[in-house]
């Protein structure tokens, strides 16, 4: 799938699993379901892009990913049940890929400024 098709799909579900957060809260009955179309859409996008490279710290980085991926179906899960606790998966998740974009900026910048010293 091309980088740009991924993009707007990831903008689209995390557009839309905000908005039917913030429905929830002013009591639509309808938006469990949204938010579980949404948190499927993201952890499909999460889980299917794999790291294939050698760093051991960006594999890691890339389990944690799938980790918090997967919080988001039992968010919605839990959101289903009417259980309260979503949102504490919901902050979890969202705390673990906040996480893992800047250390994983930060390592591919480690990694690719390593690369340019060594070809110098």
């Amino acid at each position: 799938m091309n980088s740009k098709v991924k993009d707007y799909l990831f903008y689209f579900f995390s557009a839309l699993l905000l908005l039917s957060a913030v429905l929830h809260i002013n009591g639509w009955s309808f938006t469990p379901y949204i938010y579980a179309f949404a948190s499927l859409g993201l952890a499909t996008l999460f889980l299917a892009n794999p790291y294939k490279g050698d760093n051991f710290r960006l594999k890691r980085l890339n389990i944690q990913r799938a980790i918090a991926a997967l919080m988001l179906p039992v968010s919605a899960w839990l959101l289903y049940k009417k259980m309260n606790e979503w949102v504490v998966c919901l902050l979890v998740s969202a705390i673990l890929q906040t996480y893992v974009i800047f250390i994983r900026d930060y390592e591919e910048k480690k990694k690719n400024h390593g690369d340019n010293q060594q070809s110098e």
